[in-house]
């Protein structure tokens, strides 16, 4: 059986990304950035796929937590004979590629095992392991195949066997070894050592003042500091791209073929992370994204992909990897995304929502941003009315989604509020024209008068919990009573045992076989939405059963199994945790208006 996906903690330094198990086990590990070929790859598979296993050789009792409001993590693992604490991070800010594990004897003593297990190509190639030394003369552990070297030191490396290290030893009370891997380019240098110890600290301390800027002080502060930093881990801080999440293909159906990779930036989660982040007060990060922006879609907008690479780089094959059995047998193991070459028509939307929010926050465009969006936007009134794949990238017919239309209302909306309230050039009375005819549109063939919803796509009546942001965006307000009616029906259609299906698979618009579980990000758009139309106790019951199938480190995947009372899907997942953050802002917002705080 595969680790439970909830029995993971997320390492990290804004550019790659690892999947530690509470028992010892990096199972999951890209370098040097957030989409190269993992070096480890368990979680797709077996231990032979490569993995970093440091902890007790006999049962033992896992307790872990984060270390202030960073990603540096302490595991204590309590067996009959003592205790020891292991610290891994991976050290923030160093320009380096690096992850640290650091094992402390507590009391008594605890045998310990040291297996590193390196097969990069996630998983496939078998690289040469050898000793050698770095560059300060110091013996290491070096793994080499093709452009990849790993490097591994630490306080006891004997000869590696079978291309792979194994280690047996005793740690006793007060007794501390360390051990680091570095990649590196396989033809430059063995790099020397880190100063560790000033890694731990310095890496604690730039997240903790990170996180201490946010400005949210409604209810579920604590969760809402955590999903930040998630979503602050899961931003390339050197090229500017944000990642849905470091995985791919951890199923939404275990044991199905629903298994994606997310390890690229969607335009629309990356702009939803940004409208996340500037409600708490950061700003800054609004313009390191927005000049990635620029330079992805540069060009013809005829050309605007939904996704890019982290760098920017447009060519995402989608490809499956028949060498991995999948995680508990989940098939097929995917890398790349064919859905890069979908029509979405949603995301300009939300690409001008929140450079919209960031101009109200101060956030000047420069002359290269502003003619991207107006570019954008005129090649949207040229194409606006084409069916599409929606939001939730269906591999079905292309249809007209509903969602995606008040998206492009949303578009033209913005627009127009650039040139009328910010001065900036464009093509406004076609604009404005377009938003009018687009909003008239939506309310004739995008709601059934019958039942009193809108529905997922024209002619169907079926839902779509994408349809609970209708007034988030300005379509309509909170307590009109067609969002009302649209409220009501997304509980009598998609919830299952408490939480939110993104819509019914068996209406059969995706064109997948199998069935998928709550998607969370839904889940808290209905807590959100109960906020936003009054019914405020509903609205905290419902965030209370939601930051309740957290892990214990406050993370969480894309969906949740009630059933089985497990998280599914690729983790952690930046969708969650931005409706999270933007769940608990509308809590606040309508605690204070009722008088509650």
């Amino acid at each position: 059986m595969s680790t439970p996906i909830a029995e993971y903690a997320l390492l990290g330094d804004t550019e790659g990304a690892a999947l530690v198990s509470r028992h010892g086990a990096v199972d999951w590990l890209c370098l040097p950035r957030f989409d190269s070929p993992a070096c480890f790859a368990a979680v797709l598979g077996t231990d032979d796929h490569g993995r970093w296993f440091l902890g007790p050789v006999d049962e033992a009792t896992a307790t872990r937590a984060y270390r202030e409001n960073s990603f540096v993590l302490d595991t204590v693992h309590e067996t009959a004979t003592g205790r020891v604490r292991v610290t891994d991070l991976m050290p923030f800010g160093d320009g380096r590629a690096d992850l640290v594990r650091i094992v402390e004897g507590l009391e008594g003593e605890v045998p310990m095992l040291h297996e590193w297990v390196v097969r990069t190509g996630y998983g496939k190639v078998l690289p040469w392991v050898s000793r050698t030394e770095d560059c300060d003369g110091v013996t290491v552990i070096r793994a080499i195949a093709g452009p990849d070297m790993l490097v591994l030191r630490g306080d006891r490396l004997p000869e590696p066997t079978d291309h792979h290290h194994r280690d047996e030893f005793t740690v006793r009370a007060g007794e501390r070894y360390e051990f680091a891997m570095t990649w590196v380019p396989s033809w430059c240098e063995v790099p020397g050592a880190l100063d560790v110890p000033s890694r731990v600290d310095d890496t604690v301390r730039r997240f903790d003042d990170w996180a201490a800027r946010h400005t949210h002080e409604g209810p579920y502060r604590d969760a809402v500091t955590r999903s930040l930093l998630v979503l602050r881990l899961l931003t390339d801080e050197l090229r500017g791209g944000i990642v849905a999440a470091p995985t791919t293909s951890l199923p939404e159906d275990v044991g199905g073929e629903r298994n994606w990779d997310y390890r690229y930036c969607w335009l629309r989660d990356a702009s939803l992370t940004l409208e996340a982040l500037l409600a708490c007060g950061y700003v800054d990060e609004t313009r390191l994204w927005r000049d990635w922006l620029v330079r992805a879609v540069a060009g013809d907008p005829a050309d605007l992909q939904i996704m890019y690479a982290v760098d920017g780089s447009r060519e995402l094959p989608e490809r499956t990897l028949d060498h991995l059995p999948g995680y508990e047998g989940s098939r097929p193991v995917r890398v790349g995304n064919a859905a890069v070459d979908q029509r979405q028509s949603d995301v300009l939307g939300e690409v001008m929502i929140a450079l919209d929010e960031a101009r109200r926050l101060g956030v000047s465009e420069s002359h290269e941003s502003w003619a991207v969006q107006k570019a954008l936007v005129d090649d949207l009134a040229d194409h606006w009315d084409q069916s599409d794949n929606g939001l939730w990238e269906i591999r079905g017919e292309p249809q007209h989604f509903t969602h995606s239309r008040v998206m492009v209302w949303a578009a033209f909306d913005r627009a127009v509020r650039a040139v009328e309230e910010d001065g900036h050039e464009g093509d406004v009375e076609r604009w404005r024209a377009l938003r009018d005819r687009v909003h008239t549109e939506v309310l004739e063939k995008g709601f059934d008068t019958e039942r009193g919803t809108f529905v997922q796509h024209y002619g169907t009546r079926e839902v779509d919990a994408a349809l609970l942001l209708i007034p988030t965006v300005g379509f309509l307000p909170a307590d009109d009573e067609r969002v009302l009616g649209t409220v009501r029906a997304v509980e009598e259609d998609l919830l299952r045992d408490g939480f939110v299906l993104r819509y019914r698979t068996e209406s059969g618009v995706d064109g997948l076989s199998g069935d998928e579980n709550p998607f969370l990000a839904c889940s808290f758009w209905l807590a959100g939405a109960y906020a936003r139309c009054g019914r405020v106790d509903d609205a905290h019951t419902l965030m209370d059963r939601l930051l309740g199938i957290r892990n214990d480190l406050g993370l969480l995947s894309e969906e949740y199994d009630p059933s089985t009372d497990r998280l599914v899907g690729n983790f952690p997942q930046a969708f969650s945790h931005l409706a999270l953050v933007h769940a608990a802002i509308a809590i606040a917002e309508a605690d204070a208006q009722a008088g509650r705080r």
